[in-house]
């Protein structure tokens, strides 16, 4: 084992704190690594109050984290030491299930390990993840970050990036078509980049007139105001998809009704029940889907940087230094905050 340093939370009501921990010795498959970014995203707060009601103490949060490799165990063939890596929201999964041969991890039938507050599927200890000076992680789920991408930048597209670049792929955008993205924070920002990158005509859905500059300067076509009744009237079966990052629960039949037929509502943000509720005339007239979505698999997380390296999208990032991670929380809580903050590891030493 070794020592690492890091900052946790100690249970809901505490703020994050200094803890020195034990990292795990190197299994046969393992890749050991010095962190020097890790993203903050929203879950990271979720977890640390326990508002989903499945957090272990004390926690480590963090699951966007760039590195550079230390050591490697004796059958590591991916990497070497001072390769350049990350590790996004899954440290391992079953790897034999139909999910797994199919590179969807994250949909593991098993259910993944996270990289954080999850029991390890070896030993049973809680995983601790990226807000910490080390991790150490098999190699089946590291991945390369590429020359062209910034490290510090890099970091959130192992959440946020991901998250919005799965569902576009999967459900198969294409040059002209018309893709509406709900919400302006860190995942729908980089919706925008995607979708654009994509070659799709883009429009963001705001509740903020004062977001539409912002929203064009990401690259938005368009932008639509829905408490504006009358912009939504006019957009009514207008677009094939809408991706949804829309975080808190609201209502969806005004958005179903600006999809064409046989168009897609993708959710992405909201993980409580819909409400209020669904008008199911909304789907069965013009045969919509509304569907969800999941980070990605460990060869489409590689896959989407490598995307972001070939068409120069990184996501936009505020430095953090680690002494100020409560503060932060407070901010992003507040959304005060564009579009994610990355801690710098070398403030963990300061």
């Amino acid at each position: 084992m070794s020592k690492a340093l890091g900052y946790a939370a100690l249970s809901p009501t505490t703020p994050l704190a200094p803890l020195s921990f034990d990292r795990r010795a190197l299994r046969p498959d393992d890749v050991s690594i010095a962190i020097e970014y890790c993203g903050v995203c929203h879950s990271d707060l979720h977890q640390a109050r326990n508002d989903w009601g499945i957090a272990v103490y004390p926690l480590v949060p963090g699951h966007e984290i760039v590195g550079r490799v230390v050591a490697v165990g004796a059958q590591v063939q991916k990497y070497a030491v001072g390769d350049r890596v990350g590790v996004g929201c899954m440290v391992d999964s079953c790897q034999h299930c139909d999910a797994c041969h199919a590179d969807l991890e994250q949909y593991c039938l098993e259910g993944p390990t996270m990289t954080y507050a999850t029991p390890d599927r070896v030993d049973g200890t809680n995983t601790m993840g990226g807000y910490s000076d080390s991790i150490v992680v098999s190699e089946n789920f590291v991945v390369r970050i590429p020359d062209g991408l910034d490290a510090a930048n890099a970091a959130p597209i192992l959440c946020a990036g991901i998250t919005t670049y799965s569902p576009l792929k999967h459900y198969g955008v294409k040059p002209g078509d018309k893709v509406g993205i709900l919400g302006m924070g860190g995942l729908g920002h980089m919706g925008i980049k995607f979708a654009k990158a994509l070659g799709a005509e883009v429009t963001l859905f705001t509740r903020s007139a004062s977001k539409a500059a912002e929203g064009r300067r990401q690259g938005a076509d368009h932008v639509i105001v829905s408490t504006d009744a009358e912009q939504m009237k006019a957009a009514a079966e207008t677009f094939d998809f809408l991706l949804d990052t829309i975080p808190v629960p609201h209502d969806l039949n005004p958005y179903l009704e600006t999809l064409r037929f046989d168009g897609v509502h993708i959710l992405v943000g909201l993980i409580q029940p819909v409400d209020p509720a669904l008008h199911a005339a909304n789907l069965v007239l013009k045969r919509r889907v509304l569907a969800g979505s999941l980070i990605g698999g460990i060869k489409e997380t590689q896959e989407v940087l490598d995307f972001c390296a070939e068409h120069n999208i990184t996501c936009d990032i505020e430095m953090l230094d680690i002494k100020n991670i409560n503060e932060a929380f407070e901010r992003m809580h507040a959304g005060d905050v564009k579009y994610r903050f990355v801690i710098d590891m070398a403030t963990l030493k300061a």
